[in-house]
């Protein structure tokens, strides 16, 4: 056996016994999942504040700090998901992107990756394949932030290039940590990107920021199946080299 393989233990983010093996900042990120149901539970104002000033301690280049973000909640979360919620049903298909998420096409290992995680969400939630407006209602689900009660919208400075946009993702990921330390879960949405124009009207974010995402906060509704879902990780393995790693050098 290769020593990669040699220490690998498998996580299961749904396996009580697996996650209280782990220490409490392990749990968290282990358990932090892509949460798509939302108890209505109100989340404190003071709380979001906390969960944000702590992540703010993420690294940024030169502290750099290019982060923006939006909260919402409340009746102005509502105004803005009906916007577009109705541009959507509409046939609006969204404003275009300055930036891609995604490569024009996909290709392997990542393209198996993406279907697969989509097949197992979809059939997690009931939806065969061809039930196009179940889809569609799913998908609108991302603009209604999952019926969670607080809602995220981050952007960043147009000028500002690629190591910036790290920034922002290592700031986003500390406050889905964060948050999980609260007993609350999150989601992450590019989806929001698509109605660009929409949320710069609602919100006031000025034409010089690039509208990158949004993200649902909330607590988890426990009764809802899709909130089980958790699409596999692949193993050490696959991603990390120890070639050069001199055992020696480490006792």
């Amino acid at each position: 056996m290769s020593s990669t393989a040699e220490n690998e233990e498998k996580i299961n983010p749904n396996d009580n016994d697996c996650l209280d093996t782990l220490n409490l900042v392990d749990r968290a990120i282990v358990s932090r999942g892509s949460t798509r149901a939302f108890l209505s539970t109100p989340v404190e104002r003071r709380l979001i504040k906390q969960i944000l000033s702590v992540a703010a301690w993420a690294p940024s280049g030169t502290n750099m700090q290019p982060w923006k973000v939006t909260i919402l909640a409340g009746k102005p979360r509502q105004r803005l998901s009906d916007a577009i919620c109705e541009a959507f049903f509409s046939g609006d298909n969204g404003d275009e992107r300055s930036w891609k998420y995604y490569p024009d096409e996909f290709f392997e290992p990542y393209k198996a990756r993406r279907r697969a995680c989509g097949i197992g969400l979809y059939q997690t939630l009931g939806i065969a394949k061809g039930e196009t407006e179940k889809m569609r209602q799913q998908r609108a689900r991302n603009y209604k932030f999952f019926d969670a009660p607080v809602g995220m919208i981050f952007s960043v400075h147009n000028d500002l290039e690629i190591g910036s946009w790290m920034d922002l993702g290592m700031f986003m990921q500390n406050i889905m940590v964060s948050a999980r330390g609260h007993g609350l879960h999150t989601c992450a949405q590019a989806a929001f990107s698509d109605y660009h124009n929409i949320i710069r009207e609602h919100l006031g974010i000025p034409d010089n920021e690039t509208v990158v995402c949004g993200m649902a906060i909330g607590y988890a509704d426990p009764k809802q199946e899709v909130n089980k879902y958790r699409p596999e990780r692949e193993p050490l393995s696959s991603f990390a080299n120890f070639e050069f790693y001199d055992e020696e050098a480490a006792v």
